[in-house]
């Protein structure tokens, strides 16, 4: 296979996944109407980091292949707060969320400087939620109603965009992002995971 067949099958394998990416974590939680293990700060860092993201690849009109999936993402975490507001009785926020979002998302162009400090923060911040969804869990010691598929596929969507980035626009910035995105994805699978097989043996016992 070579370089350009490559590219498009990373390309649309990666908007692929994500377009069911949170399915899997949104159909855990509307099936058990519980929130354990889910980090709602997690999520919150996660969407401000994808809208970063994806302003940044608009505003300097990178291939469209290749940031595709993010407004898709941005959809369902939009979904997934929702969700967890709801089961936790605090709907009434996503008005203030709302706002806050979307005011910030048109702070983001008003100049170029912003854009790119924004740009510059963005792996601080994602990092930043993967740390808070791994907090929750050592925290509460049960990956509760985490979906460890939607952590997997998140893995492989990282994985796949290292490739497409260093065979196309090769911005160093992106590329230490998704390696370090790439890390972060494996070590919150592996950490529910670990608690869900530790759930299960207790479970076990208890029979």
């Amino acid at each position: 296979m070579n370089s350009e067949k490559l590219l498009h099958v990373a390309n649309f394998s990666t908007l692929f996944v994500c377009m069911v990416l949170k399915f899997p974590q949104i159909f855990v939680l509307i099936r058990a109407k519980s929130t354990t293990g889910i980090s709602i700060n997690s999520l919150l860092l996660e969407l401000t980091g994808f809208i970063v993201f994806v302003t940044y690849q608009m505003y300097y009109d990178y291939p469209p292949p290749t940031y595709l999936e993010y407004p898709i993402l941005i959809a369902q975490d939009v979904i997934l707060l929702l969700l967890i507001l709801h089961y936790n009785g605090s709907l009434k926020q996503s008005l203030i969320y709302a706002i806050v979002f979307l005011g910030g998302w048109q702070l983001l162009t008003v100049e170029k400087w912003i854009i790119d400090l924004a740009m510059s923060l963005c792996t601080f911040i994602s990092a930043g939620s993967k740390f808070a969804q791994l907090q929750c869990l050592w925290q509460s010691k049960d990956s509760g109603q985490v979906s460890a598929l939607s952590w997997a596929m998140a893995t492989y969507t990282c994985f796949a965009r290292i490739y497409t980035t260093t065979v196309t626009t090769g911005d160093m910035q992106v590329l230490v992002r998704f390696i370090i995105m790439t890390v972060l994805n494996s070590w919150v699978l592996a950490t529910v995971l670990y608690y869900k097989k530790h759930a299960g043996d207790v479970q076990k016992k208890q029979e």
